[in-house]
């Protein structure tokens, strides 16, 4: 294989990375060698690689604290409208290399590092990826931060500071392995501990109610800690704040019991409380009802909901005297204040809740509302609907949230009691547009009643938001016309579709900039701000030149990869084979197993007809199972047992590679999606809301294998259908084929090629020495398939033979994917964000730059 240039050789000559001024790189080098000084100062004379990267880093951050104290200072003096986005999961992944993107510092970093004589991708490999979440909810909010950054919109992401994130996964004999995710073992360079706000969150206790009002009383009390991570945006100077909050035991001890014994076991029980913070809790797309969990969806909420009040009534245009108390604006914009009518008061609040999981903020700000603060309880239920806006994003009933009662008894006694005074009111209003349809009451009710009393807390986010979005198209028509139509009858103004997006900057900017550069040679940079500018790539569709450039970097990232690989698994791949790439977490309804059916069919096909001239590929599947899911972890298991037999087979050679790669998350995703030239989409039409892996492929020039399901639907509209390899059974004929009933026999008997793919699992042809190994996944296929995987077999396979055929013609497969890049600028989380703010948040964005912080008044960061 012969070598490609190196990241440095070919980076400095990238224009969309920034100036590598001289100036720029002199100072860099100081400072780096300045922090390094300081670092190993401490203890010891020898730097390693980890403190070459924290000198870095450090460097970097210097960089940004400027703009984050200016961009605060701005947001007082401006007292705009905030917006907080609340999410339980934010997947970051890496800072460093985004930051001196946005900041422009990349290739002054880059001709600095290599001037000191060390390698840029070797410091950062050092850092730790931020595994804050599970998947696409938990990215999606990562991306929506950066935009919000990059649009000017004063914005707050409100999270847990998890110590353990997603776990890490290890393939141990073809098996998941799951080891905790010590992420801040040797610190955090990017965060800041802002002990000034820390907050205290109440649990258990008891509700007394008095003349003058409730109290919740003898509570146990957890400390809330904030840290805060700076969130910069796109060259604008502008740097917004993620503040995490992490669990923190208060120092008070119950003195009485302070004998020896009652004193230790005080301390021990400190854990109890910090266990809160511990952990990310490891599913996708399924609820797990345990008490932990709540504690830690309350203690977001809790601790966010007195921060923004705080803010609120802290905040003041141009005046020092008065501090705003009335609560009645908070969510409402540019309104005479009755406490300060000598100006307007702008700032007031919108919160998002990314999906059910922050929905105790509306029973906690409804509490602060009427307990603490005394509002009526119209008074206070009109200011949390024309606040709070909901996000679905999912349709899948075990994914939907639904707390037992007695659990919240417990844990949340008043909250409950609100919970039962807004389910009330709410009836009373259906019953009053409905007489007498108690079975719709029954279906619209917070409450269900159905054998143990839940709480269903997509219910409580619909009524208590003025705004309920879905995430694609597909996804927020599916929602008004079954999961939620009855909510929709009733209120169809709430109702908004709201497609998700991804942030260019490090989706392409960042992970492959030779794409960027080759494009930005094309039609400019400001593509990067605008992707819809995207568009003007079709004019050169038929140029050759382009077309060339195109494949080039295609090439260039598959050779890449194909080292990495070689490294990491041992396994020499043919970097000229099709990249066949299915990343995502592993679930039934995502299909991971109709993948492996067409693996194992071609194997056959191969084996059958060796001198054939097949078009090689190497098919990659990677992702996480749920530790508790048996489904998914036998999934992972098939897929390697599969890799086994198919890599050692002489006769298939390197026509037909299948590699399993192991612990997928955003940093190998930045490696393996610029590679890839196929994308599998196959989710059963109706099941994924959206998906935003499909669109980062699409954006780096893969084609993608898709049903019409999630964001595919507008990628086909957006790239035209004919440049998709579109396949498989649509909403309305998944819902024919429920109502005719699904008979996997039926095919099973029909097509002889499924037949024979399925007797070779289940008769042990890929687990020789326990042939019943995947007698569970055969037994779901044939009985009890919920994802109806036989039923699109045919038409994948059909569309599959497409793909190979197309890309034995290179220059006609490039053509598809200019297409298909030309056709991404809906997919921005730019576009996205700019829809939230306007027609959800009353907010409008603004490419204005603010000024650089040369000289910044010390002013502190709220």
């Amino acid at each position: 294989m012969s070598k490609p240039l190196t990241d440095q050789e070919k980076r400095k000559q990238i224009s969309v990375r920034g100036l590598a001024g001289v100036e720029n790189v002199a100072d860099l080098k100081t400072n780096f060698n300045r922090h390094l000084h300081f670092t190993l100062v401490k203890d010891r004379n020898v730097a390693t690689k980890r403190d070459y990267y924290f000198a870095l880093a450090h460097t970097v951050r210097d960089h940004l604290v400027g703009r984050w104290i200016r961009t605060q200072q701005h947001y007082y003096e401006k007292d705009p409208k905030r917006v907080y986005y609340l999410s339980l999961e934010f997947y970051i992944g890496r800072t460093l290399q985004n930051t001196m993107v946005n900041l422009a510092l990349e290739n002054a970093c880059d001709e600095a590092i290599y001037q000191l004589g060390l390698d840029m991708e070797e410091l950062q490999d050092m850092e730790e990826d931020a595994g804050l979440g599970n998947g696409g909810l938990g990215r999606l909010a990562a991306c929506f931060l950066d935009s919000m950054a990059t649009l000017g919109l004063a914005a707050y992401g409100y999270g847990i500071r998890y110590e353990f994130g997603i776990f890490n996964q290890k393939i141990v004999n073809g098996w998941q392995v799951e080891e905790a995710d010590d992420w801040l073992r040797y610190g955090n360079p990017w965060e800041k501990a802002r002990p000034e706000y820390m907050r205290p969150v109440h649990f258990y206790g008891r509700v007394e109610h008095h003349p003058d009002g409730v109290k919740w009383v003898d509570t146990q009390v957890v400390l809330a800690l904030p840290y805060d991570t700076p969130v910069p945006g796109y060259r604008n100077n502008i740097v917004n704040t993620m503040r995490l909050w992490s669990a923190k035991a208060p120092c008070e001890f119950h003195l009485k019991d302070f004998n020896v014994g009652g004193y230790i076991q005080a301390v021990l029980d400190k854990n109890l409380a910090e266990n809160i913070s511990r952990v990310l809790y490891p599913n996708d797309n399924f609820f797990e009802g345990k008490e932990l969990r709540l504690k830690q969806e309350y203690f977001v909420v809790a601790a966010t909901l007195q921060d923004i009040i705080r803010r609120f009534k802290a905040s003041k245009f141009g005046s020092t005297e008065v501090v705003r108390m009335d609560l009645t604006t908070l969510p409402d914009k540019n309104i005479q204040h009755n406490l300060c009518p000598s100006f307007v008061c702008f700032v007031q609040v919108a919160i998002q809740l990314n999906d059910t999981h922050p929905a105790m903020a509306i029973p906690e700000l409804m509490r602060i509302l009427v307990d603490d603060e005394k509002l009526s309880w119209d008074t206070a239920w009109d200011i949390i609907v024309r606040t709070c806006a909901y996000t679905n994003h999912t349709v899948l009933p075990e994914a939907l949230e639904r707390w037992p009662v007695d659990l919240f008894k417990n844990l949340l006694p008043r909250h409950l009691e609100i919970i039962y005074e807004i389910n009330r009111r709410h009836l009373e209003r259906i019953s009053a547009l409905y007489p007498g349809d108690h079975d719709r009451l029954r279906r619209m009710s917070l409450i269900e009643e159905d054998g143990q009393k839940k709480i269903n807390m997509a219910h409580l986010c619909i009524v208590g938001s003025h705004a309920v979005n879905g995430v694609a198209q597909i996804h927020s028509n599916i929602i008004k016309d079954t999961v939620f139509k009855d909510f929709y009858d009733v209120d169809p103004q709430k109702f908004q579709n709201k497609t998700n997006g991804i942030t260019p900057r490090r989706w392409l900017v960042m992970c492959n900039p030779g794409l960027a550069e080759v494009i930005a040679e094309r039609i400019g940079e400001d593509y990067i701000r605008d992707l819809s500018q995207l568009k003007n790539l079709l004019k050169f569709v038929d140029d050759d030149a382009f077309i060339r450039d195109i494949a080039k970097v295609k090439q260039e990232s598959k050779m890449k990869f194909a080292m990495h690989l070689e490294e990491q698994y041992k396994v020499k791949i043919n970097p000229h084979s099709m990249f066949d790439v299915h990343v995502k977490r592993i679930h039934e309804y995502k299909r991971q197993l109709l993948n492996c059916l067409h693996i194992i069919a071609l194997y056959n096909r191969i084996k059958k007809e060796p001198n054939k001239a097949w078009t090689p590929r190497t098919i990659m599947i990677g992702g996480k199972a749920a530790p508790g899911y048996h489904t998914a972890k036998m999934i992972i298991k098939l897929i390697t047992a599969i890799g086994e037999v198919v890599n050692n087979d002489s006769v298939v050679g390197d026509r037909l590679k299948v590699i399993f790669l192991e612990n997928y998350r955003v940093t190998l995703a930045e490696k393996v999606i610029p590679a890839a030239d196929l994308s599998e989409q196959i989710s059963t039409a109706g099941t994924e809301a959206s998906g935003t892996g499909n669109m980062k492929f699409m954006l780096n020039g893969a084609l993608t294998i898709g049903t019409m399901d999630g964001a595919n639907v507008e990628m086909a509209e957006e790239a035209g259908e004919e440049n998709l390899f579109i396949f498989g059974m649509r909403v309305k004929d998944v819902e024919a084929l429920d109502k005719k009933g699904y008979d996997a026999m039926e095919y099973y008997n029909r097509i002889p090629e499924l037949k024979q793919v399925m007797d070779q699992i289940s008769g042990g042809f890929f687990s020789p020495g326990e042939p019943d190994q995947f007698k569970d996944i055969v037994k779901m296929l044939m009985h009890h398939d919920r994802f109806k995987v036989f039923a699109d077999y045919e038409d994948y396979i059909k569309c599959q033979e497409k793909v190979s055929a197309l890309y034995k013609n290179t220059k006609e497969w490039t053509k598809m994917v200019i297409h298909n890049i030309a056709g991404c600028g809906k997919f921005s989380s730019d576009r996205t964000i700019a829809q939230y703010a306007r027609e959800i948040w009353d907010m409008e964005p603004s490419l204005e730059k603010i000024a650089a912080p040369d000289d910044p008044q010390r002013i502190s960061i709220d």
